[in-house]
């Protein structure tokens, strides 16, 4: 096979007609400076060309659901294998969809407690072993004494004629034994063949929804609803039963061995006292309580057999209720499948640990010789993957999680463990950052994990920043050298050591230390008050007391699962933003939150999407569009026209295409695939009709500044002061190759999140606003790293303050304040391990952050 992924004449979106060779079966690191055609060379030309190769390979048949996938703009691409794409975006909102299903953990767990699991009835809470025909036997004999019909002794021993007519009584009042066979339970249909061949049997009754019907007899039965018919095996006297003689007692147990065959398992026994199944599988002999069939599906949430009927296995009352469901209380599923236990936990109990927690109860699993033989495979794999995971620090999540919680890095880090549990060779994974949301500490992990994706023999493509990760690739291409216009090309490719001594490589500049993100020459210490945190609890947070010191550069740091988010966000943010701006989100658990009143505005600027329509874009999120607007309508051909600024406008009627309502795009529904997005056949894509494209400003219409990138529509409108100014902030941001009008969808979250920030930075500082930013780095090389942080320390000379949660050691080394959470993550973390300056925070030995931290500082030092 061909040792090479070959590369001809690429030019999706940027890509300047690049050629390239690859090396397979290797770990390939794809760097460069945000915007300069990474993903469009790895996911958009590789990852697509391979996706569609394979889909044209499917029969015929197959390909009318998947659809015809268009060829990425590339002449040739030599020795590719099947693509698998592991994004950010790949988590799924399905409330069903949890780390255990995902990870397939789910299914396993249900094949070990269907096979080795311990049921308990539900009534009692005893175990439950299985039935044996003698042990229904004494069960129904059990059953006929309690009622009144015992043995019939002799009447002297009764109390005399007293006792006789006692006796006579209980003779008038005993009935029959019906033992019937259940062959169809709650099914619906018209069941006359069945009828007619249990007649052909030699069987003469039935007892179909709880009335006896002879075979003999015309039997109708709705099609439309769910029958439950029982085949009548054999009808014994009780007297008979009670007499306790052998003949009689081996006659009740022949007619259940018979019943339990023809209805695999299943006797229904209809006596004084009622009716009882009983099965010879697992039914409780103290109070007659009988299991389902314990079947995998008896553990699935997703299936009506499984599933707590009353929520339908969501958990909750309904889709769009936070109330918990009153009948599972939670847990999905039904009450039988909640009481049957593998090491004294049912499935639930299980899928509630977190990860670190799973494997040590796995560890610990105390099963019996024949039980342990059944589910060696099953344990295997269930270890696998907890131990993937571990390996990619997602310790701290519980495998019951839902996807939709999960941050992209998560979601992809937990696909990632997936794929190495398919065990797949030959594949070509291309992977979008895997690092995102890892503390330094557990990037070791993760790089092995993918080392050992490729030493199964498949060819691991990775678009990184990383310097851990970059180090470790065995090959890295470089594309750049600008973003946008100016990127597209291939900067330099080739083996670790060969890239190192590149001099035309800005990577490699920053790796080797020739170029380098410079430490402040002194840290803001400034006493300026502080917002104060006392008593935090909110999720794994264990009383927390901490001060937020304000005017100042604050990074809240510490492994994944440490509580950071939970402090920074959920407590210290929603506190200031409930204070200040009221609303109905309330902040975590905590005892109080003092000194917002020296602050006036609080921002978050995450990294959720500025708008979820395709209407949605930059000029519109920053408020760069109506002044746009509003200068086409001062125009005179406008002005001539009677147009008015609302005529440039793609969300109302008037000068909008109507045909795709001013979104350029037609949303065609595909069911149960993804919506597909068609460029409007009408307008081609320019949302606007041919009579407001016919005005011009500078000799380009509406529809051309929508097409623009920021770098070019800043130099456009460099005289318009409200428009520059809004532009040129994204430009700051490093977002200067975006277009102007780029649908909102198509920018990821770091794009998103430096939209917002360019948003915030054309507006007037009031010199009082506190700032929280999630992980700002994501996406961004060493070059445009350095370009945001001079941004950032910008608005805290402003007298701002910023707080950023972030593990990237470059953006931490120049923070004046850090707060480092842990020491570990989840129930181990939770505490402040140190607050201080980074020089404070790297001599404290607790902390993981300020072991790393150290080489960064050294480093920094030597530079200068």
């Amino acid at each position: 096979m061909q040792d090479k992924i070959i590369i001809k004449g690429a030019r999706e979106h940027n890509l300047k007609n690049i050629s390239l060779e690859i090396p397979r079966n290797q770990l390939v690191c794809f760097t460069g400076l945000s915007g300069s055609g990474k993903s469009s060379l790895a996911f958009d030309t590789i990852f697509a060309e391979g996706q569609r190769r394979y889909v044209e390979s499917l029969s015929a048949y197959a390909r009318q659901f998947l659809g015809n996938m268009q060829k990425p703009d590339v002449d040739e691409i030599e020795g590719l294998s099947p693509a698998i794409s592991i994004d950010q975006k790949a988590h799924s909102r399905n409330p069903r969809s949890t780390i255990a299903t995902i990870t397939e953990i789910y299914d396993y767990l249900r094949v070990l407690y269907a096979r080795v699991g311990k049921p308990h009835c539900i009534t009692c809470g005893k175990k439950i072993e299985r039935l044996s025909i003698d042990e229904m036997v004494d069960i129904v004999l059990h059953d006929l004494r309690a009622v009144g019909v015992g043995s019939y002794a002799d009447p002297a021993a009764a109390g005399g004629s007293k006792g006789k007519s006692k006796i006579e009584g209980a003779r008038k009042k005993d009935d029959e034994v019906v033992i019937m066979a259940p062959v169809v339970r709650g099914r619906k249909g018209e069941y006359y063949q069945l009828l007619y061949d249990l007649y052909n049997s030699g069987f003469a009754k039935v007892r179909i929804d709880g009335k006896f019907h002879r075979l003999s007899e015309k039997i109708e039965l709705s099609r439309y609803q769910q029958h439950t018919i029982e085949v009548v095996i054999d009808t014994i006297p009780a007297s008979m039963l009670t007499n306790a003689s052998k003949d009689a007692r081996q006659r009740l147990a022949d007619a259940l061995e018979q019943a339990i065959h023809r209805s695999p398992d299943l006797a229904q026994v209809l006596t004084p006292g009622g009716d009882r199944l009983l099965s010879s599988k697992f039914s409780c002999p103290d109070d007659g309580f009988s299991f389902p069939e314990i079947e995998p599906r008896l553990f699935s949430f997703n299936s009506p057999y499984g599933a707590c009927q009353a929520c339908s296995g969501l958990g909750v009352v309904d889709l769009f209720s936070d109330e918990i469901c009153p009948v599972c209380n939670g847990n999905r599923l039904r009450d039988e499948a909640l009481h049957v236990y593998v090491g004294g936990k049912s499935i639930v109990g299980v899928t509630s640990l977190s990860v670190d927690e799973a494997v040590t109860f796995f560890l610990g699993l105390d099963l019996s010789e024949r039980d342990l033989e059944i589910a060696a495979t099953i344990l295997k794999e269930i270890g696998n993957r907890l131990g993937f995971m571990l390996d990619v620090g997602l310790h701290y999540l519980t495998l019951n999680r839902t996807a939709g919680t999960l941050s992209g890095g998560e979601a992809q880090r937990i696909r990632l463990a997936s794929q190495i549990g398919s065990h797949l060779v030959g594949a070509t994974y291309v992977l979008d950052e895997p690092t995102i949301g890892l503390h330094q500490r557990d990037n070791e992990r993760l790089i092995s994990t993918l080392l050992h994706l490729r030493d199964l023999g498949n060819t691991v493509l990775v678009v990184e920043h990383d310097e851990d990760t970059i180090r470790a690739s065995d090959y890295m291409v470089e594309i750049g050298p600008g973003a946008g216009v100016h990127g597209g090309e291939v900067v330099a490719a080739g083996k670790m050591p060969d890239i190192l001594k590149d001099k035309k490589s800005r990577t490699a500049g920053y790796l080797r230390g020739d170029l380098s993100i410079p430490i402040p020459e002194k840290r803001r210490t400034k006493d300026a008050g502080a917002i104060k945190v006392r008593g935090a609890t909110e999720n794994n947070l264990k009383n927390v007391d901490v001060d937020f010191p304000l005017r100042r550069f604050i990074c809240v740091t510490g492994v994944s699962g440490s509580g950071k988010s939970s402090l920074a966000n959920d407590v210290m943010f929603k506190a200031v933003s409930k204070k200040l701006y009221g609303g109905k989100d309330n902040p975590g658990k905590h005892h109080s939150v003092q000194g917002i009143e020296y602050i006036d505005k609080a921002i978050l600027i995450d990294q959720a999407a500025i708008g979820r329509t395709p209407r949605s874009n930059p000029a519109t999120y920053t408020g760069a569009w109506g002044p746009i607007r509003d200068l086409y309508a001062a125009t005179e051909e406008a002005r001539f026209r009677g147009y008015k600024a609302g005529r440039f406008s793609f969300n109302v009627p008037g000068g909008r295409c109507e045909h795709c309502e001013g979104k350029g795009l037609i949303e065609i529904e595909m069911h149960f695939l993804p919506t597909v997005y068609v460029t409007c056949e009408i307008c081609k894509g320019k949302r606007f009709s041919r009579e407001t494209l016919e005005v011009l400003y500078n000799e380009k219409n509406i529809a051309d500044v929508l097409d623009m990138t920021v770098e070019d529509a800043a130099e456009f409108f460099r005289d318009i002061p409200d428009i520059y100014v809004k532009l040129k902030a994204m430009d700051e941001v490093g977002l200067s190759y975006i277009k102007v009008g780029q649908s909102a969808t198509t920018l990821s979250g770091g794009e998103a999140q430096r939209v917002k920030l360019a948003s915030e930075l054309a507006r007037r500082q009031t010199g009082r606003t506190l700032y929280l930013l999630d992980e700002p780095t994501t996406g961004l090389h060493f070059d445009d790293v350095k370009r945001l942080l001079e941004i950032l320390h910008k608005l805290v000379d402003k007298g701002n303050t910023m707080v950023v949660i972030e593990h990237n050691l470059d953006v931490i080394k120049t923070a004046d304040y850090l707060i480092d959470m842990g020491p570990e993550g989840g129930d181990m973390g939770g505490t402040l391990v140190v607050a201080g300056t980074p020089e404070e925070v790297v001599r404290n030995a607790k902390s993981h952050t300020g072991k790393y931290l150290r080489k960064y500082l050294k480093k920094g030092k030597e530079s200068e």
